[in-house]
C-alpha cells in the first residue's frame, strides 16, 4: 500500500487546521478534523513547548496513523523548571532542577542524545542546563558534572528515579522564586552601574562605552539594552540627534540647487 507522510513542528496540544497543517494535510484526502484532534490529545502533555509530529497516510484507504517525536531537551528542562525563557548567560541562574528531573528528561531523549548509556545522556542534559543558566542540584552545571562523575548520584541513576514527591517539588519551586527575586536584584545593579558608565563616559562613541560595560563585567543582554548596537555614522555619539532633512552636512554648507536656464 502506497504512504505518504507529513511532517510538522507545532505547539502541544494546539495543532489546527491552518498552516503548517492544514495546506499540507489537504491534498492528501484525510480528514483533517480527525487528524488535528488525535495529534493534539496525543501533545496535550507538551502544552507550550513545539513537538515534531510525523502522519503517515495510506493513500488508498486514506487511514492515516500519528507518531509524536520529544520537544528538544531545552523545551523539556524549560518545561520542568516552570520557566518560560532561559538566561543565555551561564553565570546567571533562574531556576534549580533536581537529579530525578535530570534524569526524566534524559531517558525522554535518549534516543537523541549520545551518550552510551543513561549517566553519559544525564551529563548531556546537565551540560544543556548550564547553557541556559540552570543549577542542577543547587550547584552550578560545571560543579553538579564533577558530582556525577564522582558517583554522587549513581543509586538515582541506577534506579531511574524519576519522580519528585511533593515536598521536594515545592522546595524546587520555592528555590526557583527565590532565584528569579536575586536576578532582578542582579539586573538592577548590573542597569545602575551600566548608568554611570554611560554618564561618565558622555559624548563618547557608542562602540567605546559597550566596551567600557563589557570590560566591567555587564552581561551582553544589559549592555544591549542600554546601547543598542545600531549602523552608526564613523564618529557618531550614543543619543545624537539625526540632522534634520535638508539640514547642510557636517563640516559644510549645503549645495546650491542648480540654476534654471
Amino acid at each position: 500500500m502506497p504512504k505518504e507522510t507529513v511532517d510538522a513542528l507545532i505547539e502541544g496540544g494546539k495543532a489546527s487546521a491552518a498552516p503548517p497543517l492544514g495546506p499540507a494535510l489537504g491534498p492528501k484526502g484525510v480528514n483533517i478534523g480527525q487528524v488535528v484532534a488525535e495529534i493534539n490529545k496525543k501533545t496535550a502533555s507538551f502544552n507550550g513547548m513545539q513537538v515534531p509530529v510525523k502522519v503517515t497516510i495510506d493513500t488508498d484507504t486514506k487511514e492515516f496513523t500519528i507518531s509524536i517525536g520529544t520537544p528538544p531537551a531545552a523545551g523539556l528542562i524549560k518545561k520542568a523548571a516552570g520557566i518560560k525563557k532561559a538566561t543565555g548567560n551561564p553565570l546567571e541562574h533562574v531556576a534549580d532542577l533536581k537529579i530525578e528531573q535530570i534524569i526524566k528528561i534524559a531517558k525522554m531523549k535518549e534516543d537523541a542524545l549520545t551518550g552510551k548509556d543513561l549517566k553519559a545522556k544525564v551529563k548531556e542534559i546537565i551540560g544543556t542546563c548550564n547553557s541556559m543558566g540552570i543549577k542542577v542540584e543547587e550547584m552550578h552545571g560545571t560543579d553538579a558534572l564533577k558530582a556525577v562523575d564522582a558517583g554522587k548520584f549513581d543509586k538515582e541513576i541506577k534506579e531511574e528515579k524519576t519522580e519528585l514527591s511533593a515536598a521536594e517539588l515545592k522546595e524546587v519551586e520555592e528555590e526557583k522564586k527565590r532565584m528569579q527575586e536575586e536576578l532582578a536584584l542582579k539586573k538592577d545593579e548590573f542597569i545602575a552601574k551600566g548608568k554611570s558608565i554611560m554618564a561618565e563616559m558622555e559624548g563618547k562613541e557608542s562602540k567605546e562605552i559597550r566596551k567600557a560595560m563589557e570590560e566591567a563585567g555587564l552581561p551582553s543582554p544589559i549592555v544591549q539594552e542600554l546601547v543598542p548596537t545600531e549602523k552608526e555614522a564613523p564618529g557618531a555619539k550614543p543619543g545624537a540627534a539625526k540632522p534634520e532633512a535638508g539640514a547642510a552636512p557636517a563640516g559644510g554648507a549645503k549645495k546650491a540647487a542648480p540654476a534654471k536656464k
